[in-house]
């Protein structure tokens, strides 16, 4: 299953998370990847969009358990995962409102 997290990210912020992001699909992606496997994460996609409010992060993850998922990320000890939650969290600006408006899911009837 798809799970989307939106969030606002502090202005001052904004080049902190690219920079971050990029580092963890670049140089840190091994440690990256095996974070994921370790939180039973298929699949992880970000996006920074820039608003006339500011900028705000859009997280797509694919698993089947989101909130085991969370729980081994929330008590990991791997630095990575460390310096995620520190960036992340000093970024965060808050949620941003949102309605589904489509969820489509092959083989439904």
């Amino acid at each position: 299953m798809i799970h989307l997290v939106v969030r606002r990210i502090r202005p001052d912020h904004r080049e902190r998370v690219s920079s971050w992001l990029g580092e963890v699909d670049g140089p840190r992606r091994a440690e990256a990847l095996a974070s994921l496997d370790a939180e039973g994460i298929d699949h992880e996609t970000a996006m920074l969009v820039d608003t006339t409010d500011g900028p705000i992060l859009v997280y797509a993850m694919q698993t089947d358990d989101l909130s085991r998922a969370r729980a081994v990320a929330d008590g990991s000890l791997r630095p990575i995962d460390a310096e995620h939650r520190a960036v992340m969290r000093a970024a965060d600006g808050g949620p941003v409102e949102a309605v589904t408006v489509l969820d489509l899911r092959a083989g439904e009837r």
